[in-house]
């Protein structure tokens, strides 16, 4: 059964005149996550596309790299886009519920990492069209304010993502310039082992969207190559 018939299942619950919001109660008691991580990116972004007002090809274009669609399940991944878009409930109760249904006790500040890994797909859609809107830079502050992600992983995050200039290399892997090479050759490689597919689905990232563990590998790389090129010491 494909991702996509399963989240086709999961909003039947839709038909009995529930609201979205009510799938995500109903999917926490789930064994498996992917259907609800998928449900919170589209509904995400349909909450988002409303605060800069704006749905661009671009930004349809990154959905499609992060989430592969079968053409037969198309109607089922609209129907989802179109119910969060058009819903009352504000994009804060959705962040809310999400971060319920992926609290921990047993990470860092509670904090899932699975919904950093949320927020990183939020980011690659966001910054799809070249540009990073100020009322998507407030939208996305506010959801990792709720999730409850420190300041300083936000910060990680848009570093990667932000295109209006370079990224820093240190703000990609969380680290200073100050600190030894080898600490920061540590970071690197926590991201790495943090990064590989089978350690994101084991967190609840579906298959389908492991091609964000592809560009955040990308990017911790290109960050450790570029300190490492910088540095006195030889990496």
């Amino acid at each position: 059964m494909s991702l996509w018939t399963r989240i086709t299942e999961a909003l039947a619950a839709l038909a009995k005149g529930e609201g979205l919001s009510a799938v995500f109660d109903k999917l926490r008691a789930a064994p498996e996550r992917s259907v609800a991580f998928t449900i919170a990116v589209i509904a995400l972004s349909a909450k988002m596309a409303k605060a800069d007002g704006l749905v661009t090809r671009d930004e349809v274009t990154a959905f499609r790299q992060v989430f592969h669609i079968p053409p037969e399940d198309e109607r089922a991944a609209a129907r989802v886009f179109n119910l969060a878009r058009e819903d009352v409930a504000g994009f804060e109760e959705y962040a809310a519920r999400i971060a319920r249904m992926f609290h921990s006790d047993d990470s860092p500040c509670g904090v899932d990492s699975v919904l950093c890994d949320l927020i990183e797909g939020l980011f690659h859609i966001a910054t799809a069209d070249g540009a990073y809107h100020p009322a998507e830079d407030l939208f996305l502050t506010r959801v990792a304010e709720i999730f409850g992600l420190p300041e300083a992983q936000f910060r990680r995050l848009r570093a990667r993502y932000v295109p209006d200039a370079a990224p820093d290399p240190y703000a990609v892997l969380g680290v200073t310039p100050e600190m030894p090479l080898e600490d920061i050759r540590s970071a690197w490689r926590a991201e790495v082992r943090m990064t590989h597919p089978d350690r994101m689905i084991a967190r609840g990232v579906p298959p389908e969207a492991v091609k964000l563990a592809e560009l955040r590998l990308i990017a911790v790389n290109r960050a450790w190559e570029e300190i490492a090129a910088r540095s006195p010491q030889r990496a």
